[in-house]
């Protein structure tokens, strides 16, 4: 979304009176919510109604109706509220692979934001960011790792993105059967990936097959399964049609084919875009017709105010205003905004819930599962706690803001690396902090100096904690960033920014052991790292506990089990061109070249392994196929392992993916404890997507492979204690259709 808030005009209409009427049908709420829906929506004037259709909406005194702001985020946390819980950023919330853990997590968030709400509403505030309709997930395939947003999403893989965004959807709206607890508004619909600078004007141009197999399962999920409410359709074009006038998607996909009910909001000014960026034809009256006849309901932005003229003008009719409004009031009475608080369950949650113990813990404990634990030769971790000196060096070692990402809350006691580290050792070893660095070339301008108090720092430590990456500052929306290595928000490396790169290479040098702890949002190429660091530990933006939960791992108190749900890379020069959408030779599914970390990895204090792989051996088109394996902790630490079960087709054409996740579960196992997961198959992840983008289970020869990777090869994988089982099964029958 754009970075500022957008304000409607106050419509025109009769003159208002003191009160609204003591009752009227809209008001009672023993009556169908189609029928009050109806009756409100009838009793408005043409201007009235285009005024709802804006993100932030009149107040009708005369009917008693409140001005209302539909723009509201939630992203890993209730953001720009002020104080609130912040859990890791999405991309950290995503390498738990733990959707039950992601459904706590927004159930705190949605918790949270009634508390706020409702608290707002007593004191006569209604403003943006106070409402109850929240404009995540952000659910678009990290597709390519220069993108900057990429940290708000789930990673690359349509699959655990999906599952992610239905735990989050779900815990967000709550389970009444009659009220919503908020609205989730998965976006941005759709094939929406960077870059930043040309987002909008830009023209995603996508084939069927991918559009199917990569873009659109994902909200597809969020929608059927999820029951989202709201979609925010996105800035770009896709295929030369701007999304937020695009019937493809807004109508045959979204509601004629996933069913959905809800309304659909613009991301901001998305639809004046279409006339200024996308240089659609027509005046501003064209544009907000097109959109709001395509599917596009509710604006953020101003460009709606125009469809009191596109009405007279014979280009919408008054009818398909009606409709929109109806979709916008339907959930806000859901919502229960025109209902007695004490018929609202979700009414009376009280603000003392807002960043409470339990949420603090929560909080703790997400961070601690979203950590990766990328290396560890020779067991240097973890550390004892009784060392004499450890030097903790790095621009990230002490910056808040680096813990909290973006979209964020502000936590009231936020923690960073540097502090969590003070607060685990014993109390004769002495942490000397020192920046090292600046976090790239011009912000600002180096100093010498800091890279040799750095330096001396570790000559005298027993080990050195290194804490580099990136910074929101540096990577995220629409940025006016131009410094080696980033642009607008975007990156243009992915390597490590050469001050840091230069910082990690020296304290090495001293001969003291290092660990290197990594806060970003999105993935980097640390090659020199990667050979020559004993340690590395990757940590995202981990939220208020950050520091907590790294000095948990460093120290052994949590026994790390996090997954990469992204590709480490080697280099930049391992992809394609940054605009080309094309599925060719991106994420693991689709990528033959040698990556760095791969999709799904991640290490662990103890061993794990696997036995007795069961799969059928023919399966009918349409039917589930059960697979289940025995997973055992081999050593002696209790710890998580994630049990990932990708699925090949061996019949599959030079297009179908080298291999595609289908399951996955995190399981807690004690020191020689011995468990059997059993996951099932839908016919929908056994099937396949032809040239057209027709989805079908196919008869034919598949391999299943079960472990806590991927079955590829990999240099930096520990065979022994990440070992894969493969088995082969068939398909067998008529080919069988998929909606």
């Amino acid at each position: 979304m754009a970075g500022a808030a957008c304000h409607a005009g106050a419509p025109s209409g009769p003159p208002r009176s003191a009160a609204a009427p003591a009752v009227v049908p809209f008001r009672n709420p023993d009556l169908p919510l189609d029928a009050r829906v109806a009756d409100l929506v009838g009793r408005l004037t043409l201007e009235e109604k285009v005024g709802q259709l804006m993100n932030t909406a009149p107040e009708i005194p005369r009917l008693g109706v409140p001005a209302y702001d539909w723009w509201s985020e939630g992203l890993h946390g209730v953001a720009r509220a002020g104080v609130a819980t912040v859990f890791p950023q999405a991309i950290g919330l995503a390498a738990t692979w733990d959707a039950g853990l992601m459904h706590q997590v927004a159930v705190v968030i949605s918790t949270e934001a009634r508390a706020k709400h409702h608290e707002a509403v007593r004191e006569g505030r209604r403003d943006v960011y106070e409402g109850l309709t929240f404009w995540s997930p952000n659910i678009n395939i990290f597709r390519d790792p220069r993108w900057g947003r990429g940290m708000e999403t789930y990673g690359e893989d349509p699959f655990l993105t999906g599952r992610l965004a239905v735990a989050f959807v779900r815990g967000m709206q709550g389970d009444d059967p009659r009220y919503l607890r908020v609205v989730a508004t998965p976006k941005h619909f759709a094939a929406h990936s960077g870059p930043e600078p040309g987002r909008h004007g830009f023209d995603a141009v996508v084939d069927q097959r991918d559009l199917e197999e990569t873009y659109l399962p994902a909200f597809g999920a969020a929608v059927a399964e999820g029951g989202a409410q709201s979609v925010m359709c996105a800035y770009n074009r896709l295929d030369g049609t701007p999304a937020c006038a695009n019937s493809f998607l807004l109508r045959q996909t979204l509601r004629q084919r996933w069913g959905f009910q809800g309304y659909v909001v613009s991301d901001c000014d998305a639809v004046d875009d279409m006339r200024t960026g996308h240089k659609v034809s027509g005046d501003s009256a064209v544009v907000a017709a097109t959109a709001l006849k395509a599917g596009d309901d509710l604006n953020c932005g101003r460009a709606y105010r125009n469809l009191v003229d596109a009405v007279r003008r014979g280009l919408v009719t008054e009818a398909e205003v009606d409709t929109a409004v109806g979709r916008l009031f339907r959930a806000r009475f859901r919502l229960g905004m025109f209902d007695p608080p004490e018929r609202v369950p979700y009414a009376a949650i009280p603000y003392g819930e807002n960043d409470s113990p339990a949420h603090r813990a929560l909080a703790l404990e997400t961070a601690r599962k979203s950590i990766v634990l990328l290396r560890n030769e020779g067991g240097l971790l973890p550390l004892r706690r009784d060392l004499r000196h450890i030097a903790v060096i790095g621009p990230n070692a002490a910056d808040v803001d680096v813990l909290l990402g973006n979209y964020n809350g502000l936590p009231s006691e936020p923690v960073t690396p540097l502090a969590g580290i003070r607060a685990e050792v014993a109390a004769g070893t002495e942490v000397v902090y020192a920046r090292g660095s600046e976090i790239a070339l011009g912000t600002p301008s180096p100093d010498a100096h800091l890279l040799d108090s750095a330096v001396a720092a570790a000559r005298r430590a027993d080990v050195a904690v290194l804490c580099l990456g990136l910074s929101p500052r540096l990577e995220g929306e629409e940025l006016p960033v131009r410094v080696p290595g980033f642009a607008g928000g975007d990156r243009t490396s992915l390597d490590l920014p050469a001050p840091q790169e230069a910082l990690l290479e020296a304290v090495a040098a001293t001969g003291t052991p290092v660990v290197l702890v990594l806060l970003n949002g999105s993935a980097l190429s640390i090659n020199w790292a990667a050979e020559h660091v004993p340690a590395i530990v990757e940590a995202w933006y981990p939220g208020q506990s950050a520091g907590t939960a790294v000095a948990d791992v460093l120290f052994g108190g949590y026994n790390p089990a996090g997954r990469l749900p992204v590709t480490v890379y080697r280099s930049v020069d391992q992809l394609s061109a940054f605009t080309d959408y094309r599925m060719a030779g991106r994420t693991y599914r689709f990528f033959r070249g040698d990556a760095l970390y791969p999709f799904g990895y991640g290490l662990s204090y103890t061993p794990f392994r696997f036995r007795d792989l069961r799969v059928p051996p023919r399966v009918r088109a349409g039917d589930s196929a059960e697979v289940s394996v025995e997973v055992e902790n081999a050593g002696g630490v209790a710890g998580e392992e994630v049990v990932e079960i990708y699925l090949t087709a061996l019949d599959g054409d030079a297009r179908s993916p080298i291999r595609s996740l289908e399951g996955f579960q995190r399981v807690s196992l004690r020191p020689g404890e011995r468990r059997r997961v059993v996951l099932s198959l839908a016919p929908g992840q056994l099937s396949t997507v032809d040239a057209g983008g027709a989805r079908a289970v196919e008869p034919g020869r598949y391999e299943v492979s079960v472990g806590g990777r991927q079955p590829s090869a990999s240099a930096v994988a520990d065979a022994a204690a990440l070992e894969v089982l493969r088995a082969r099964f068939e398909i067998v029958g008529a080919r069988h259709p998929v909606p």
